[in-house]
C-alpha cells in the first residue's frame, strides 16, 4: 500500500489530487453538462423498452457509433407516437452520464419522426430572427374588445375547427356577428393565402378581431403558419389577431406573433366573446342595483321634498304670525311668572329681617340683658369673693411667715433690740460711750437708757 506522501515529486511538489470513482463521475458529467447544452441529435432506435414506471430507455444509432438514452415520464406523456426499433427519430436531449455504470447517456427532452427534423429546425431558426426583431415582444401585443360585434374567422370552410368555433360563438354571445373567411390551411398554397387574406381583413376595418385557427396535425401539416410572410402579416395587422393553431401541444411561430395565443379553436372562441349567462347574471345585477338606486333615489327626493314643503308652509305670514303670538304668550307666562316669583322672594326676605328686627328690638333685648347683667354681677361677686378669700389667706400665710422670721417674735422671748440716736441698730457695745443715750425696743414697748462706765448699773430716765 501506497500513502499519499509516496506519489510527491522529488523536488517537494504538492500531492496530487486522488479521484474516487464517484466523485470522477461528478466531475465528469458537470462537465458535460457545462460544455453541451441542449442538442439536436438524428438517428435509428433500437432496444427500446417501456418499464412499468413510464420512463423509456433506448439506444440511438447509426452507421458508425451509437448512444444510450433515456426519456423520463414527464415528458413521454408529451409524444405523438409510439417509438418502436428501427424508427428514424429526432431527438432534443441533454448530454449527461449515468453515475452507477459510469456510461454517457442521453436525456430526452423532445422527441419526433427524423422526417420532421428540418421542418423544425427551420422553425427553431425562424423562431430566433423573428424574436431577435421584437416581433414577439409583448409591449406590441393589441388588447382584445371586450364586446366584438364583428369576427372575422380565418380558417378552412370545411375543417373541423370552424365547426368548434361557430357552435362555441352561438351559444356562448349569439349577437356577434361572424364572418368565415375562407383559406387554404394546408399546402403550398396556404401561407400566401393566409397572408393575402390577413392584409385584406386588417384593411377592410370591417372586424373588431380576427381569429387565425386550424385543427390539429404533425408538424408538416401546420407547417403553414410557421411561415414568414404570415407572421409579418399578423404583426402589421391593425386588428387584434387571435392564433389558435392544433392542440394544446402544439405551437406555431403565429402563435407567437399574435396579440393572444388560444390552446384549440374552441378555447379561442370562448375568449373572444363573454358568457351569455354571466352576461344575463351582471345585467340582472345591475337592474336589481339600478332599481335599488332609483328607490333609494326618489326616496330621497320624495323627503326632501317633505322638507321644502315643511319649511314653505313654515314661511307663510300666517304660520310666523301664530308663532310669534304663541312665543309673545310664552314669554308673558314667563314674564308673569319670573315677577311673582321675585315677589314671593322678597316678600320672604322682608320676613325674614322683619323677624330678625323684632328679635333685636330694646325691648326684646332689655330682659335678656338685665338677665345677662345680674348673672354677670353674681359671678363679678362671687369671683370677688374667692379672689378676696385667696388673697386673704395668701396674707395670713405671708404674716405668718414673717412673724416666724420677724425681730418681734425674739422680743416676745425677752429679747430688745438697741438704738442710738440716730435710730441706727447698735450691733455691738464697742464704740458706745459712757452717758450715751441709747433706746430700747421692747416687745411691749420702748425704754430709754444711759450708758454708764459700770456695764451692770443703769438708770432710768
Amino acid at each position: 500500500m501506497h500513502s499519499p506522501d509516496d506519489f510527491n515529486d522529488q523536488g517537494g511538489a504538492p500531492p496530487r489530487q486522488i479521484l474516487t470513482p464517484s466523485s470522477l463521475n461528478r466531475l465528469v458529467r458537470g462537465l458535460l453538462e457545462d460544455a453541451l447544452p441542449l442538442v439536436w441529435i438524428e438517428g435509428e432506435l433500437s432496444n427500446v423498452a417501456r418499464p412499468a414506471s413510464g420512463h423509456i430507455y433506448f439506444t440511438l444509432k447509426d452507421s458508425d457509433a451509437q448512444v444510450r438514452c433515456a426519456m423520463f415520464r414527464p415528458k413521454t406523456t408529451r409524444l405523438t407516437f409510439k417509438p418502436v426499433d428501427g424508427m428514424h427519430v429526432l431527438l432534443r436531449a441533454r448530454v449527461g452520464l449515468y453515475e452507477p455504470r459510469g456510461e454517457f447517456q442521453l436525456v430526452a427532452e423532445q422527441m419526433e419522426p427524423a422526417g420532421e427534423g428540418a421542418l423544425r429546425r427551420e422553425f427553431e431558426r425562424l423562431k430566433t430572427q423573428l424574436g431577435a426583431e421584437g416581433l414577439f415582444d409583448q409591449e406590441h401585443k393589441q388588447p382584445l374588445p371586450h364586446y366584438a360585434r364583428r369576427i372575422g374567422v380565418i380558417t378552412s370552410a370545411t375543417g373541423a375547427a370552424i365547426r368548434d368555433v361557430l357552435s362555441v360563438l352561438s351559444r356562448r354571445w349569439p349577437l356577434v356577428d361572424v364572418e368565415v373567411l375562407p383559406v387554404p390551411v394546408q399546402g403550398r398554397e396556404a401561407p400566401p393565402a393566409i397572408t393575402a387574406m390577413l392584409r385584406k381583413a386588417s384593411r377592410s376595418g370591417r372586424y373588431d378581431v380576427l381569429l387565425l385557427t386550424r385543427g390539429g396535425g404533425s408538424l408538416e401539416d401546420l407547417w403553414a403558419f410557421n411561415d414568414e410572410n404570415v407572421a409579418r402579416a399578423i404583426y402589421a395587422s391593425d386588428v387584434p389577431v387571435v392564433s389558435a393553431v392544433g392542440h394544446e401541444v402544439d405551437f406555431s411561430i403565429a402563435d407567437f406573433v399574435a396579440d393572444l395565443r388560444a390552446p384549440t379553436p374552441s378555447a379561442a372562441a370562448e375568449l373572444l366573446v363573454p358568457d351569455r349567462a354571466a352576461s344575463l347574471r351582471h345585467l340582472r345585477q345591475l337592474q336589481q342595483r339600478l332599481g335599488s338606486l332609483q328607490q333609494r333615489r326618489l326616496h330621497t327626493l320624495s323627503q326632501r321634498s317633505d322638507h321644502l314643503y315643511a319649511r314653505l308652509q313654515a314661511q307663510r305670514p300666517q304660520a310666523r304670525l301664530a308663532r310669534d303670538h304663541e312665543r309673545l304668550k310664552h314669554l308673558l307666562r314667563r314674564l308673569h311668572a319670573v315677577q311673582r316669583e321675585r315677589s314671593q322672594q322678597r316678600q320672604r326676605r322682608l320676613e325674614r329681617l322683619h323677624a330678625r328686627l323684632l328679635a333685636r328690638h330694646p325691648r326684646q333685648q332689655l330682659p335678656l340683658l338685665q338677665r345677662r347683667l345680674a348673672e354677670q354681677d353674681l359671678r363679678l361677686r362671687r369671683a370677688i369673693v374667692r379672689i378676696l378669700e385667696r388673697r386673704r389667706q395668701a396674707l395670713d400665710q405671708a404674716g405668718r411667715t414673717m412673724h416666724a422670721v420677724s425681730p418681734l417674735a425674739t422680743l416676745d422671748r425677752g429679747y430688745s433690740i438697741l438704738f442710738d440716736a440716730q435710730g441706727h441698730v447698735l450691733r455691738s457695745a464697742a464704740g458706745v460711750e459712757p452717758a450715751t443715750e441709747v433706746r430700747a425696743r421692747l416687745a411691749d414697748g420702748e425704754l430709754n437708757l444711759r450708758v454708764v462706765d459700770d456695764l451692770t448699773s443703769t438708770e432710768r430716765d
